[in-house]
């Protein structure tokens, strides 16, 4: 019996688009004026990295200066004609369903909400109505199945006791049972960070992340170069072909397939796919940011009480020649050189979610949460003396937190009393008001006058969150806060030639 083919997603609106709504992948190609994706940033970087697949297979330019001619609207071009070639193999539903493997039938199905990460399922408490399975359309499961590619959660909501490539022993413990799952690749241990270069529009923000030919051959990391994207060939298992070319190919890391799916009208057949090499390996998506320079690698992790902008320049560390460490984002460095030349507007887009574990189980507890940060970049002047500059000013802003929360623990230790608590609240809220400066700080880091104006403010923000934390009602509370009150006077005196004093 066949299927018949419903719902394509070239044609049905499906990718949410700020200010538009749900939109079909030919309306995102054609329509020059969307500004930016929409949905949680799980959402926004699962489809920047399909809609970079897409462009990938159609556009991608032998080099910088192809790239430069070619323009985003001649990649957009290039990128519809591709959608109607392979308009077959973007179906839903049907015998070739999109990045689904129909043969994963025979494992367990599970409700659609075990495996979104805002869901309470099991014995999980219900908190509000965030929490509630829901309904979803075909849009919502469709977008569902391009995030689970990337970013499954580890543990054992997978039935790895389906084995689709014979032989295969990843699904399988030490003891020969059934193994529970690794998280997705794009995901890691506790949820990467993950960066792109952010455009004035979303197809200028697609064209700057487009890397060439060259470049992927330079970064000599994806030993089968681009690879070929698995619409135009699906996998028939875990260790076929298809799958180890995945494995090594840069459209492995953009469509790395860990989980294999098959909707069906009571949920989706779950369970382990491709298993793909992490960062300690030598393996990483492009977008992540990984640091190889010392004896063990490091990489940059999301972390709700210290929102991406504040990792910016750890980002961007490739462009100091001072940088105590050396994080490579293969997506920024690939394309900000010739983005700082041809771009309308340069940004940076950073975020993910943060995610616990617990006996190889991961789920979304306590302060785990989504985040992202959006930091605009001065095309003008950006290189290795804006970012010095620019690194030095956020090593004082991590001095200034140090302060207040010092100054607040002090304060009820005069007194007697435990103030940790208070003391993380001081800090997390000078972070939060700093945020408001961070872009301003950005912008005019290269004028000392600009840079002696902020620099008042932040230590204006410096007061504003010990006074909120430490009370002088009374007599015994006047002297603790007046004997601990934050000395800024080194910061303050810098600020006159911050530059200069920092050289």
């Amino acid at each position: 019996m066949t299927r018949e083919n419903s719902f394509n997603l070239i044609d049905e609106p499906w990718l949410p688009v700020v200010d538009v709504g749900l939109v079909s992948l030919r309306q995102i190609f054609s329509e020059p004026t969307y500004r930016a994706l929409g949905g949680n940033p799980l959402q926004k970087i699962a489809i920047t990295k399909l809609l970079l697949a897409i462009a990938q297979s159609a556009a991608t330019p032998a080099n910088d200066d192809e790239w430069a001619i070619m323009g985003e609207k001649g990649m957009a071009s290039k990128c519809l004609a591709y959608l109607e070639k392979w308009h077959d193999r973007f179906w839903l539903y049907g015998e070739r369903p999109f990045l689904q493997m129909p043969a994963i039938a025979l494992a367990v199905v599970q409700p659609l909400g075990a495996v979104l990460p805002e869901v309470a399922t099991g014995n999980t408490t219900v908190l509000t109505q965030i929490h509630i399975e829901k309904y979803l359309s075909n849009a919502d499961k469709a977008l569902l199945l391009l995030v689970l590619m990337g970013f499954g959660m580890g543990g054992k909501k997978t039935d790895n006791s389906v084995v689709l490539s014979p032989g295969y022993l990843g699904k399988v413990n030490e003891k020969g049972k059934q193994a529970t799952s690794k998280p997705g690749p794009s995901l890691g241990f506790s949820g990467f960070l993950h960066s792109f270069l952010l455009g004035g529009e979303l197809m200028e923000t697609l064209w700057l992340n487009l890397l060439t030919a060259e470049q992927i051959a330079e970064m000599r990391v994806f030993t089968v170069g681009l690879g070929q994207a698995p619409w135009e060939q699906m996998p028939t298992g875990e260790a076929c072909p298809e799958a180890i070319n995945l494995q090594y190919s840069l459209m492995g890391r953009l469509l790395p397939l860990s989980r294999f799916c098959l909707l069906t009208t009571s949920g989706l057949h779950y369970s382990e796919g491709i298993a793909h090499a992490g960062y300690k390996e030598g393996m990483a998506d492009p977008s992540v940011a990984v640091d190889y320079t010392g004896k063990v690698a490091k990489v940059l992790w999301i972390d709700p009480e210290k929102r991406p902008w504040r990792f910016l320049t750890a980002v961007l560390s490739f462009l100091g020649s001072n940088s105590a460490s050396y994080y490579n984002c293969l997506q920024i460095r690939g394309g900000l050189k010739r983005a700082r030349e041809h771009a309308r507007a340069l940004g940076v887009w950073s975020g993910g979610l943060r995610v616990s574990s617990n006996a190889g189980e991961q789920f979304v507890s306590g302060s785990d949460d989504f985040v992202e940060s959006v930091v605009m970049l001065p095309k003008a002047y950006l290189g290795e003396i804006w970012f010095n500059r620019l690194q030095q000013e956020m090593v004082e802003l991590d001095q200034l937190a140090k302060i207040v929360y010092s100054s607040t623990l002090n304060y009820f230790k005069t007194q007697g009393m435990d103030g940790k608590p208070q003391a993380a609240l001081a800090s997390n809220l000078f972070w939060q008001l700093s945020e408001r400066q961070f872009q301003k700080l950005v912008d005019g880091c290269d004028e000392p006058t600009q840079v002696k104006v902020l620099r008042l403010r932040f230590a204006d923000f410096v007061r504003q969150s010990y006074r909120r934390q430490c009370p002088n009602d009374t007599a015994r509370q006047l002297e603790a806060w007046a004997k601990n009150q934050p000395n800024l006077g080194r910061y303050l005196i810098d600020s006159t030639q911050p530059q200069e004093a920092k050289a």
